[in-house]
């Protein structure tokens, strides 16, 4: 099951939102899928992202894969520990496991994610 206070995207990231900041992680089944996680890019504070478009790369033994900004906005945040520790999106991707916090762009909103319930069935379906 899928945290329920979070919001998710079709490309499998999960938002944790907090008035104009969500801060973003790649879903467990993400995770799964990836493998054994060996490397993160992600972008600097500062950064200008856009909904839908890449903003990073998680590397695994399998592939490697984009991460895709759910909502516009600058980067104001990092899990720096990640650099060292990139397993943390293998053990525990919901928490020690996030990647950036983005504040979004004025006027931007979350409402284009999905629920947890919702996420679960378009899971379910894959």
């Amino acid at each position: 099951m899928n945290p329920d206070d979070l919001r998710y995207t079709q490309e499998h990231e999960w938002a944790r939102v907090d008035g104009r900041r969500l801060t973003v992680g790649v879903t467990d089944y993400a995770q799964d899928a990836l493998g054994d996680v060996v490397y993160i890019d992600l972008p600097a504070n500062g950064t200008r992202v856009e909904r839908g478009q890449p903003f990073g790369e998680v590397e695994s033994t399998k592939s490697v894969s984009d991460l895709y900004a759910p909502v516009s906005g600058t980067i104001v945040e990092r899990n720096e520990t990640l650099e060292s520790q990139p397993e943390l999106v293998n053990s525990d991707p919901y928490g020690e496991g996030w990647m950036v916090v983005i504040e979004a762009a004025e006027g931007e909103v979350a409402d284009g994610m999905m629920s947890a319930a919702e996420y679960d069935k378009l899971i379910e379906a894959s």
